[in-house]
């Protein structure tokens, strides 16, 4: 059989259904969808994904009957709207619109009236007896075509079209008449020549295929590799090219056209929220040209514009009533385009909608309770890089604000940082570790990638439906849109603000995208309360998850944070991180510059006190949880003072001279300090280091059992082991000072001894480490350096030219490479239970909290993870998503 490249939909028949939008995209797979349930949507036919693929494959050709196919398809779609395309006197015209099988919203390209020239407007205007509605369609044609399929600058004919309005002496579009859109038209079609030399095509059907092949083209160009870069979609899954029949929105009065949510996209709130304009096309509603109208006054109970349930009552009953049908239907909250044609419905788009984390929460809850999803189906809703907007702070109310402006709450958060006006100072900046706000007039698909690097958006236009508003929410990013108290001056890199108030480019200011607010400054903020509906996801999230969740935490305060987001115990305390304590650092100085292991014990005993008293906060957080402490770790050359300063006051201090001190410090100093004089390495040949550690451990625990009752059970972590004999040696020391701390203070204790496995060749021997470790802790972040023989430090040097290029699918850093260092992981699972089946088995690399290294864990069979306190959340929800994994 012929394989099959386009799929029809219309008069409520369709050949493809919702759970195909693989093959034909989202769009197009909710377009048949929508059709075969009876909703009113305008005939069309979509061409597959796969055409896509083979496109690129080919050379940008096409299958052999693809063209014939088309032609079989568009006739169908004749005879249902009783018009045909390219006819004279009754002519068809259709949009051209992609469609990914993952939501891109705005990153591809549209062509909407296409099929218009000189011959056919005619029959539009006999069509529609509105010469003013023919010739603004045509203009709009010819605008987008130009830009999307010729490769025009769109500011080229922008400017043609605000020189009218200005020689008109109006402001609005709709303020021109009929004869400007026809001068405007051919201004239009001879600057195109003037700029491209090449004449505007009149032939409908060329027309047709340079819009097909720019929508497959589009799926190639800058904003949509930045987009799938940003959300991991495969650039081999392709788009979908959906063909449908047009209606109008700009007809008249009667008419309009709008964007809708079926819930609060931003709270999550059940009511119906959307945005409409009267005598408009699609793109007028998100290019934030015009100030939307809201579709109702659930929210907007005192605004001055109509809304659409007062305007076009009628129209508004029958989209709530759809509304309810999809929600049913798609049990999901549903984002909706549509338009009113002459006082009737038609729906271009259903799919499910982007939200932040706060609505995806709440929504998943609300459903649960409603009957419409089970607790199972609500975890699986919440994706765990969603909770990182939730899990961050906001303003402080008790803080003083100066509010300058106010928008649209498009995005929620608070965020603070300095002005830029461009996408590419807002990436610039941040590159070299800045906190930017990008602030633009309306932000188009063209600004993704500034947007991922601002801190948060303000615009001066656009609504709640905006380019602006939806990607910031998709993105997780504090937004405030059209925000009309701002005047935005790209040339003089300013915006001035309410009362005057001057904001230039490197100033900095507040956004609190939950209500809209711009503040001059930076405003303090507080912690999230994780209750509520969080609270309840997280409780049927713990129900499902089989991993354990950890928290990287070397202080008290960070084991607090930890405990209060979930965590579990902890899988890494960080013990240097102690030692550069400013009361401190002079008595590990002289500790490690000393010659003689008098000097050092004398200045160890100095730090004793202060490790337990560490180790004493840490056990009371974690109230009994496991707490697995790392011993000294880092080569000792990052302790030493480098300032001649620094030198000669230790000088005072051990009474030794300043010249012995720097040769010392030069001694100590390692070309390549990763491979170096480190970790157990410290430990074999300055035991008393590891002694003084391990000793601080076991008197914190003795004490709290004996004076406070706790039950504790220390696990001591002995890094960077290579070879079993280098665990036998410290294990055997460690063990001493357990046991005679024990009995000193007449105890009963139980306590583990285990190693982390962050070096190949402890990886592979592993069976053999087992004998002697009672768990592994897997340090992926040296995991990964040592496999890959790279630095983490300087990887960022050459790392995003190799992701950018394919070399690289991901970061591996960010997340774990799977396919090696993975494989080294499941190599000592597999080793280590074969000698030790008890044995507890856990990661504390970065990777502990990245949702797919996560889902990789619980695959491997580990016990828990281990994560910054911030990510435990992120963590226990990816955990369940594993476990309930098909």
């Amino acid at each position: 059989m012929t394989q099959k490249y386009v799929y029809f939909f219309g008069n409520g028949q369709a050949e493809g259904r919702a759970e195909m939008k693989n093959l034909l995209g989202g769009k197009g797979a909710n377009l048949a969808e929508m059709t075969s349930i009876g909703l009113p949507v305008p005939p069309g036919f979509t061409i597959t994904t796969e055409v896509c693929t083979e496109f690129y494959k080919n050379n940008q050709a096409y299958p052999e009957s693809l063209t014939a196919t088309v032609a079989e398809n568009l006739t169908k779609v004749e005879a249902l709207m009783g018009r045909k395309f390219g006819d004279p006197k009754n002519p068809l015209l259709v949009s051209v619109r992609s469609g990914a099988r993952a939501s891109m919203p705005g990153m591809m390209d549209t062509i909407l009236n296409l099929g218009l020239n000189d011959t056919t407007v005619q029959g539009i205007i006999a069509q529609s007896g509105d010469e003013r509605f023919a010739y603004d369609a045509y203009r709009r044609f010819v605008q987008m075509y130009s830009d999307v399929v010729m490769g025009m600058e769109k500011d080229i004919l922008e400017h043609l079209l605000e020189q009218k309005k200005e020689q008109r002496g109006v402001h609005q579009d709709t303020e021109l008449t009929a004869a400007d859109w026809r001068e405007l038209v051919g201004a239009f079609k001879l600057k195109i020549k003037d700029e491209l030399g090449k004449e505007f095509p009149e032939d409908p059907h060329e027309q047709l295929w340079g819009a097909i092949g720019a929508v497959f083209g589009s799926w190639m160009n800058p904003r949509a590799i930045t987009y799938r870069k940003l959300n991991n979609i495969p650039a081999e899954w392709g788009t979908a090219v959906n063909v449908q029949s047009m209606v109008f929105g700009n007809m008249g009065d009667d008419c309009a056209t709008g964007v809708a949510f079926t819930r609060d996209p931003s709270t999550g709130e059940n009511y119906f929220f959307g945005e409409f304009l009267v005598n408009a096309q699609g793109e007028d509603v998100v290019a934030g040209i015009r100030t939307p109208q809201p579709i109702n006054r659930v929210k907007d109970k005192d605004g001055k514009l109509p809304s659409m349930e007062e305007v076009l009552p009628e129209c508004y009953r029958q989209l709530a009533d759809i509304r309810d049908t999809l929600e049913k239907h798609y049990k999901d909250m549903q984002d909706i385009e549509f338009t009113i044609e002459k006082g009737k419905l038609f729906m271009l788009q259903t799919r499910n909608g982007k939200r932040t984390a706060p609505a995806a929460i709440k929504i998943a809850v609300d459903m649960v309770k409603e009957g419409l999803i089970d607790e199972k189906e609500a975890v699986l809703r919440v994706q765990p890089s969603q909770l990182d907007q939730l899990l961050h702070p906001s303003l402080d109310p008790a803080a003083a604000k100066q509010i300058i402006a106010k928008g649209l709450p498009a995005s929620p958060g608070a965020v603070s940082g300095q002005v830029v006006f461009s996408a590419d100072e807002a990436e610039a900046e941040a590159k070299v570790g800045k906190k930017v706000i990008l602030v633009r007039i309306e932000t188009s698909p063209e600004d993704i990638h500034g947007m991922h690097a601002a801190q948060g958006i303000l615009t001066a236009r656009g609504g709640m439906t905006s380019h602006a508003a939806v990607v910031a929410r998709g993105m997780g990013k504090c937004c405030v849109a059209g925000c009309g108290d701002i005047k935005v001056d790209y040339a003089g890199e300013a915006f001035t603000a309410r009362g005057g108030v001057v904001v230039k480019k490197g100033d900095t200011i507040t956004l609190d995208g939950s209500c809209g607010e711009v503040m001059l400054g930076a405003v303090p903020t507080v912690a999230p309360a994780m209750t509520g509906d969080f609270a309840q996801l997280m409780a049927w999230v713990d129900t499902y998850r089989k991993l354990r969740v950890r928290a990287n935490a070397d202080t008290p305060h960070d084991a607090k944070v930890a405990r209060q987001f979930g965590a579990e115990g902890i899988g890494l305390c960080r013990t240097e991180h102690m030692f550069f304590d400013a009361e401190r650092i002079a008595a590990v100085r002289e500790m490690i510059l000393s010659e003689e292991l008098e000097g050092r014990e004398k200045a160890l005993a100095k730090i004793l006190p202060m490790q337990k008293g560490d180790f004493i906060g840490l056990f009371r957080e974690m109230k009994g949880l496991p707490v697995t402490i790392r011993l000294l770790d880092p080569p000792l050359h990052e302790f030493l003072p480098q300032e001649e300063k620094d030198l000669e006051e230790l000088s005072k201090t051990m009474k030794v001279p300043v010249g012995a001190l720097r040769h010392k410090v030069e001694f100590l100093h390692e070309f390549n300090p990763m491979l170096g004089h480190r970790g157990c390495r410290l430990g074999i040949t300055f035991p008393e280091i590891y002694d003084m550690q391990v000793r601080a451990i076991m008197e914190a625990a003795c004490e709290l059992v004996k004076n406070e009752g706790f039950s504790i059970v220390p696990e001591i972590m002995i890094p960077l082991i290579a070879t079993v004999k280098e665990l036998q040696v410290l294990k055997q020391n460690a063990v001493a000072i357990c046991d005679e701390v024990i009995a000193r203070y007449g105890v009963t204790l139980e306590y583990l001894i285990g190693t982390m496995i962050e070096l190949p060749r402890a990886a592979l021997t592993a069976d053999e480490i087992a004998g002697e470790a009672e768990f592994f802790s897997f340090g992926t972040n040296d995991l990964t350096q040592t496999t890959f023989g790279l630095s983490r430090d300087d990887a960022g040097k050459f790392l995003p030219f190799y992701v950018d290029h394919g070399i690289l699918a991901e970061d591996p850093f960010v997340s774990l490479d799977q396919n090696g260092v993975g494989q080294l992981v499941k190599i000592a699972v597999e080793k280590g239970r074969a000698t030790r089946p008890k044995i507890k088995l856990g990661i504390c690399g970065e990777h502990g909290g990245d949702p797919s290294s996560v889902i990789f864990c619980h695959e491997a069979g580990l016990d828990y993870v281990s994560c910054s306190p911030f990510r435990v959340p992120i963590a226990r929800l990816a955990a369940a998503h594993a476990a309930l994994a098909p």
